[in-house]
């Protein structure tokens, strides 16, 4: 975790690094992890899902994912270090409808998309939004509606659309880095305000905290992970305003691979099953649920619903 030191006495550098370590834990919720009530999802194989998986992958009855942890709930480390959350459930159930197990890959963000297309993984899952510019590259399958959504201490005066002159945190390259606050900046620049200044971390986790211990006026994460982390606050964030530029997570492949139709067959499947709402339920996600399979947006027909 990467942590920006403060010229302040020792004392007080000691007790922030206190706070923050029990900060982390409420963030990360790295004092157990799994949600209560909370149950494996590995369903059987389906045969005529199985024949639409690339012939390398059903050969050697693997299947990896990058992701990158802690974005809490969808993938972070429990406190044995095991990699959970809702990313790796979805991933291991469409993973078993396929015949095949899941080999998780621990990697930064930055680096995933480019170990998709290196074929180091086979696909990511670890809350990418599916946006035009990355589609470039790379087919979508999506999963899940999510947006953005803005944190702050409360009683904190600051809002998406009133941030000039202000600090908000991110988790770097993701959309809230690129887009969001970058943008508003920009905007601030045009009018002949002040520009936001962005602090970008590694970990989502960092950023929230960076939030909660001042060193940041806001948060600006996926709504997912933003709601996650104020919950587990303990009051020290509250939720800034609604929801904002809703968008898809979708996992990656490389653009027009055979494994896209796989995927989208699975998660079919699951849809239609049942067993994907059960796993957004055990995660408290039930707002984020799709009623169809897409692809880049689009429902998928035909042979990828198998």
């Amino acid at each position: 975790m990467t942590w920006r030191l403060l010229s302040q006495p020792l004392r007080v550098v000691a007790a922030l690094i206190a706070v923050a370590t029990v900060v982390s834990g409420c963030v990360t919720n790295v004092e157990g992890g799994l949600p209560e009530g909370w149950v494996e999802i590995k369903p059987a194989a389906v045969p005529e899902i199985q024949a639409l998986v690339p012939a390398d992958i059903a050969q050697r009855g693997t299947i990896s994912i990058g992701t990158n942890p802690p974005f809490a709930p969808a993938e972070f480390k429990d406190s044995e270090g095991a990699i959970i959350g809702f990313d790796i459930d979805l991933a291991r159930a469409a993973a078993s409808v396929m015949g095949l197990e899941l080999e998780v890959k621990d990697q930064d963000f930055s680096l995933i998309l480019p170990a998709v297309s290196a074929g180091t993984v086979d696909f990511g899952a670890s809350g990418f939004t599916d946006t035009e510019e990355r589609r470039k590259n790379y087919d979508f399958i999506n999963y899940l509606n999510a947006g953005i959504q803005w944190a702050a201490r409360p009683g904190t005066d600051i809002s998406p659309d009133d941030a000039c002159g202000r600090v908000v945190a991110v988790q770097r390259t993701t959309v809230s880095d690129t887009d969001d606050v970058t943008g508003r900046s920009e905007a601030c620049v045009a009018a002949g305000k002040e520009p936001i200044e962005k602090l970008a971390y590694d970990a989502s986790d960092a950023a929230a905290t960076a939030a909660i211990l001042g060193r940041a006026d806001a948060f600006s994460a996926d709504s997912p992970v933003t709601a996650w982390a104020v919950e587990r606050s303990d009051g020290r964030l509250e939720l800034i305003g609604e929801i904002f530029d809703a968008a898809h997570y979708g996992w990656p492949v490389k653009k027009n691979s055979e494994l896209g139709p796989a995927l989208a067959a699975a998660l079919q499947h699951l849809i239609e099953s049942g067993e994907y709402a059960r796993l957004l339920q055990q995660w408290g996600l039930e707002d984020g649920l799709v009623e169809q399979a897409m692809m880049n947006g689009e429902p998928v027909t035909g042979k990828e619903q198998s």
